[in-house]
């Protein structure tokens, strides 16, 4: 068995210039996505966490005909679960939490396993932060915004790839 410092891992970043930028990350990324996945959002307050899980959670619902209903952060109810075909999507934000074993109790092992989760605050997960999981790390840049994504070389980087690739602006002619 690969212990996790023995896991290859692929890293990417993204400059957000804008809010519409952050939301272009998340529908891309959202069409990359499959059950099982999970996104770990983290960053300061205000940098666009809960912009992103929005904008890929309307996204997939879009694409598997479900009404796209308003999408509200999850601050005070901890969880949201939305319906994209036949998988569930849930959006949790464990800012409120002050110990790990509070996550069980809110049943997010069932998402990790079948659903499609975007966890805001990951940090509050402690050792039970999915191995697997795609890191969304979002950072102050100037006016805009950084995204740094890590996860998995071997689950994650054709699909990042494919991200970079879309996010690069047709005058964008760096790497």
């Amino acid at each position: 068995m690969t212990g996790p410092s023995q896991i290859s891992l692929y890293q990417c970043s993204i400059d957000l210039p804008d809010a519409e930028a952050t939301a272009q990350l998340g529908a891309h990324l959202a069409r990359l996505l499959q059950p099982g996945d999970c996104l770990l959002l983290s960053g300061p307050i205000g940098a666009g966490k809960s912009h992103l899980a929005r904008a890929a959670i309307r996204c997939l619902m879009e694409e598997n005909g479900e009404a796209s209903e308003d999408i509200p952060s999850p601050t005070y109810t901890l969880v949201q679960t939305y319906p994209a075909g036949d998988t569930e999507l849930w959006h949790a934000d464990l800012f409120r939490l002050t110990d790990p074993s509070e996550v069980m109790e809110l049943g997010l092992d069932e998402g990790l396993e079948s659903g499609i989760c975007f966890i805001e605050w990951p940090d509050r997960l402690g050792s039970e932060v999915p191995g697997d999981a795609l890191t969304v790390e979002l950072s102050d840049r100037g006016q805009g915004r950084r995204a740094v994504l890590r996860g998995p070389e071997i689950r994650w980087r054709n699909r990042l790839l494919r991200v970079e690739n879309a996010m690069k602006g047709p005058d964008d002619t760096t790497g």
